[in-house]
């Protein structure tokens, strides 16, 4: 994206500065949100930081010409100032690297999730206690190598899903510019990135599939493995055995997933950081930015899970006598809730939360901070 021949996104300066977080917060939440997806483990900070670091490069990149025209601004104010070098074009690569890079890091959580989440399927009796007796039980059961099964697949989902939602939220961010540079409402731009993760959710869905029937794979007795040896050898055989709509089984539940995702972590951060600031006891600073975040965290967490549980069965089911185990999403409801008890539409919740929690700690005290500098730097009187 170059500086010239597109319409530019700029900062309202004559909104308050209490309002800048709401131009912005959306455009920054769509680069950092998801979950299955950005998350990343507690015990591995190092990616993580990484990863949100490379998205405050896209933050800049998918608000184009944002330090420029903070530059004109002021330059405005402070005529003898030289403006701002306009940010150049960042390769859509240093995310997609870094991204899938980091899936290296998050695939044992997803496999420990996905395992806990079809563990007591059926009304038979839970495999797996706690989430730390399920990866042990992996490990000891098909060694270092088995918690990363499904590898390829969540690369594939990595790749399918952040390119195309990224590409949609800024070809309709674009779109819906003013001629002069307003930029969308906060409502809209909350619209738009909920689009673009369903959209991108619907393109990722073939991979998604792969990857659950992957790392379900070693829990079933040898005869009734499925025994793909990559996503690509599983997308060829789902297409070739089960025909090509069954890639996108389940497409609905994973595109409400991410539409809930954005949501839930948009609202919740937001009126977190209201409910902390009006308690009297916490200050806007970086205290409070942690706290609202990990609440809105475990929000999302709590939120999201009973439509992930649905789109893992979905996703993983047979076909028995020619029929399949669920006739649709509220079906896997009944049936969970009926045979393995209400809170069974949380399973996995930990190692859920370990991916999600400390990505959304880390993008909005990230995101706040930038918010920060940007009112010192440039909106300062």
């Amino acid at each position: 994206m170059g500086t010239g021949g597109s319409r530019a996104w700029r900062p309202n300066p004559s909104l308050p500065v209490s309002s800048f977080s709401h131009q912005l917060l959306p455009t920054a939440s769509v680069c950092l949100l998801s979950a299955p997806f950005p998350a990343r483990a507690v015990l591995h900070l190092s990616p993580q930081l990484l990863h949100l670091t490379t998205c405050a490069f896209h933050l800049l990149l998918y608000c184009p010409n944002l330090t420029a025209h903070a530059g004109e601004e002021r330059e405005s104010r402070h005529p003898r100032l030289t403006p701002a070098i306009p940010v150049p074009c960042l390769p859509s690569s240093s995310s997609f690297g870094t991204r899938m890079g980091a899936t290296v890091f998050v695939q044992p959580l997803d496999l420990v999730k996905n395992r806990m989440q079809l563990s007591g399927e059926g009304a038979k009796t839970r495999e797996y206690k706690t989430s730390f007796h399920a990866l042990t039980s992996i490990l000891r059961a098909e060694g270092l190598r088995g918690i990363y099964t499904g590898l390829s697949a969540g690369l594939l989902r990595q790749a399918t899903y952040t390119t195309t939602r990224l590409g949609i939220y800024t070809v309709l961010f674009e779109r819906l510019t003013g001629a002069d540079g307003t930029p969308p409402g906060f409502l809209l731009k909350a619209l738009i990135g909920m689009t673009a993760g369903a959209t991108g959710a619907f393109v990722g869905t073939p991979a998604e599939v792969a990857l659950i029937r992957m790392t379900a794979d070693g829990r079933l007795p040898p005869d009734q493995r499925r025994g793909y040896k990559n996503v690509f050898n599983a997308l060829i055989r789902i297409a070739r055995e089960e025909g090509v709509p069954t890639l996108w089984r389940g497409c609905i539940p994973t595109m409400a997933r991410a539409v809930v995702v954005n949501a839930a972590q948009l609202a919740s951060y937001s009126q977190s950081k209201q409910f902390l600031l009006d308690s009297g006891y916490f200050s806007d600073n970086i205290l409070c930015h942690f706290c609202a975040s990990m609440i809105s965290g475990l929000v999302t967490t709590a939120a999201s899970m009973p439509v992930d549980i649905v789109k893992t069965r979905i996703q993983n089911m047979r076909m028995i006598d020619g029929k399949p185990e669920y006739k649709n999403g509220l079906d896997v409801l009944v049936k969970v809730v009926r045979y393995e008890g209400f809170f069974s539409l949380w399973k996995g919740f930990t190692p859920y939360y370990a991916r999600l929690g400390p990505h959304t700690v880390l993008t909005f005290i990230f995101l706040e901070q930038m918010n920060k500098a940007y009112k010192r730097v440039f909106l300062s009187g």
